[in-house]
């Protein structure tokens, strides 16, 4: 899903959505708002994210921000530079299809496993997070990236939790926390040129669900997944055949 994210118009990623936390259990607070920030899209590829800049942001010390950026270095979400700070990972066509493949590949076995234990209360849920989703597009408000963001992950891991399985669902969330920044450039691209409805494929594998039909879901979900990815590929596209025609002139 091409979930929208807004940048602040001074150009500082995040500005808007990083608040101060409070003192109790302060490295795992700081570490999960960090790690959902990136998750929901409200970080650019290659933005460096600097300690002391986010523990002001954050109105904490500087250890606790520390402790997090390694923690997300580690987990792939962030990469460490030689001037001590970290980055949000930059997009190239490698990393595109690696994050693709993998995310459609096992996020599918999740929807397998939970199709049969998917109820009616299930499905209400799912279809109300859409019309949720639905609604907060057509406001176009300030925070729509956040909120949409939200509700696409909620949705997401409402099916996935159904799966019940201890072991796949952090790998999901790598995954997830490794493509924030791509499904950011994916809703700006959207954004230019329109296109499906946001929630279209969502409505699709509700459907497709409450058929109980596993071949349709995963093609929903595999249509899903892949519209961000194949937004930024076409966009990549378009840069290297304009580099290319630049260079011949």
């Amino acid at each position: 899903m091409a979930v929208q994210a807004r940048r602040g118009g001074d150009g500082v990623a995040a500005r808007d959505v990083l608040a101060p936390v409070g003192r109790e259990t302060l490295h795992e607070r700081v570490y999960a708002q960090l790690r959902r920030s990136l998750i929901n899209g409200m970080f650019d590829a290659g933005d460096v994210l600097r300690i002391v800049d986010l523990a002001e942001r954050l109105q904490t010390s500087t250890m606790p921000v520390r402790e997090a950026l390694g923690r997300l270095v580690s987990e792939q979400a962030l990469e460490a530079l030689p001037s001590r700070s970290v980055r949000v990972p930059l997009i190239t066509r490698e990393r595109l299809d690696d994050l693709a493949r993998a995310r459609i590949l096992i996020e599918g076995q999740m929807v397998v496993l939970a199709l049969p234990n998917l109820t009616k209360d299930d499905f209400a849920i799912l279809k109300q997070i859409n019309l949720d989703c639905d609604a907060a597009f057509e406001r176009h408000g300030k925070d729509i990236g956040q909120v949409t963001s939200e509700l696409n992950h909620r949705f997401h891991f409402h099916i996935y939790e159904a799966a019940r399985s201890a072991v796949m669902i952090p790998i999901v969330e790598s995954l997830w926390l490794q493509s924030g920044a791509i499904i950011r450039k994916a809703a700006h691209i959207h954004d230019e040129h329109g296109g499906l409805a946001a929630t279209d494929h969502h409505w699709a594998l509700i459907e497709a669900l409450e058929r109980r039909d596993a071949e349709i879901a995963l093609r929903s979900l595999s249509n899903d997944i892949s519209r961000s990815f194949d937004l930024i590929r076409g966009r990549l596209d378009q840069e290297e055949a304009a580099a290319k025609e630049a260079f011949n002139d």
